[in-house]
């Protein structure tokens, strides 16, 4: 019998100091597990994770690596836990497959490493598509945009140590106007945009029409990683790094970073950045479908829901 995927978030003794002095309790940690990534019985990749929301990490890693290009080439997945970790087993179409011999890459590396792995300087640097979409956000609907993060953060709002990814925009088949489509959350940076990416590839969402928001700070490969995806915009609470502003700017992104209240830095294509509100903009409700999943346990979710 195999062993369940753990929760995403655990209670461990501790013991505090406080005002000095010092008091034993609890604290809810975040979850952080081995996750293998595995194409037609070929180990590709393992990684640290949260256990959550595998499928669109599973979807949004394929994509972001190239080694699929829609998810309708993956023919079945599976998850499969185990003692040491989470093996996620994708079977992938021949034609997917044939790229993927031709440029395989055996990644193992920490949440925080992005390119661990890596075979050569220039898989690394490998061009990334340039973003076209014709997005314009105000100022104020930046702000907004980040202001909502923290209340959908539902396991950082207990862990205080997960990082999300969510993307601004507009919602397939909604109300006009820009909303908060879906949010993912994991240990690690690059992780939860490849959630993000997975999440709104099952939910066929056009990433060119929105802007992906991010709680960290912004090095290359996550500019990389979105220009894949194909958002226009990038708004991030924390700095960028040299290059990353440097790739943004090849890749026709918006970057704008320190992005705290009504303050924010834009340092690439600012011509996306307009000065007029959009008065359609705000928090949509909790989508359906796998836009919905958003890394809590229904028990979670239903427990949040009634304040905790």
């Amino acid at each position: 019998m195999s062993a369940p995927v753990p929760a995403p978030l655990t209670r461990l003794p501790r013991l505090q100091a406080l005002k000095g002095a010092l008091a034993p309790g609890e604290r809810v940690v975040a979850e952080e597990t081995a996750v293998a990534f595995t194409y037609n019985g070929v180990t590709h990749a393992v990684m640290m994770a949260t256990p959550a929301d595998l499928e669109d990490l599973a979807v949004g890693f394929s994509l972001s690596e190239d080694i699929i290009r829609d998810p309708s080439e993956i023919l079945s997945f599976e998850v499969f836990p185990g003692d040491l970790g989470i093996e996620l087993r994708l079977w992938i179409a021949d034609a997917p497959m044939a790229r993927y011999g031709a440029r395989r890459r055996r990644l193992a590396g920490p949440v925080g490493c992005g390119l661990c792995g890596v075979e050569s300087l220039a898989e690394a640097m490998r061009p990334a598509p340039t973003a076209t979409g014709d997005l314009v956000l105000s100022a104020g609907e930046i702000a907004s945009a980040m202001a909502s993060l923290a209340d959908l953060q539902w396991l950082n709002q207990d862990a205080r140590a997960v990082h999300a990814a969510a993307f601004w925009g507009a919602e397939p088949g909604g109300a006009s106007g820009n909303r908060m489509v879906a949010l993912r959350e994991d240990v690690g940076r690059h992780n939860a945009l490849d959630k993000l990416a997975g999440a709104l590839a099952r939910g066929a969402v056009r990433a060119s029409a929105g802007a992906v928001l991010l709680t960290s700070r912004v090095s290359v490969e996550m500019v990389q990683k979105i220009a894949r995806l194909g958002a226009p915009v990038l708004v991030a609470i924390s700095a960028p790094t040299a290059l990353a502003v440097r790739t943004a700017e090849a890749c026709g992104i918006t970057l704008v970073a320190n992005a705290r209240g009504e303050s924010f830095e834009a340092f690439t294509h600012e011509a996306r950045i307009g000065s007029a509100p959009h008065a359609a903009s705000g928090v949509s409700p909790q989508p359906a479908g796998p836009l919905a999943e958003g890394g809590m346990p229904p028990e979670r979710k239903t427990e949040d829901a009634h304040g905790r």
